[in-house]
């Protein structure tokens, strides 16, 4: 499982030209799934995700959390996030799970979150065309890799 992490001043999602969710400060969070990836990772990463202190306090040293800062977060899948590029120019994509078997975790993620973090999370909608618009504050940006922090 892999989280690309960004600090935002603002994100939203559009499908069909709509605003779908949109968030204020806080997170936007591109998830993917691989294979292994079971509860266990998930609850781990979720809890992760919330723990993490990459905001600035008032002496702008990165020592606050979501909710330290009462943000907010934006979920989006993103399978493209196990693109592969060892051989050729073209990404492959077969780290990546098929979307009927990911869709049931990325729900349980949103589910596990939400059960978390107070404010609840807001997404965009499983395998849709999204176009996702984003004001990354720092710039931060962080990859969080299951495989790098559950063991």
């Amino acid at each position: 499982m892999k989280l690309v992490v960004q600090n935002v001043s603002h994100a939203s999602v559009n499908i069909n030209k709509q605003e779908y969710s949109s968030i204020k400060r806080g997170f936007l969070v591109l998830v993917g799934f691989t294979q292994g990836d079971d509860s266990n990772i998930i609850n781990k990463m979720a809890d992760k995700l919330l723990a993490i202190r990459v905001f600035n306090d008032a002496n702008g040293k990165t020592n606050l959390s979501i909710n330290d800062i009462d943000g907010e977060i934006l979920v989006v899948s993103q399978f493209t996030l196990y693109a592969n590029f060892k051989e050729g120019r073209r990404p492959s994509f077969v780290d990546a799970l098929p979307g009927p078997v990911s869709e049931p975790l990325y729900q349980e993620f949103i589910k596990n979150l939400n059960s978390k973090f107070k404010k609840g999370v807001k997404t965009g909608v499983f395998g849709a065309d999204m176009q996702v618009t984003l004001v990354n504050d720092g710039p931060f940006t962080s990859l969080l890799d299951s495989k790098d922090i559950v063991k």
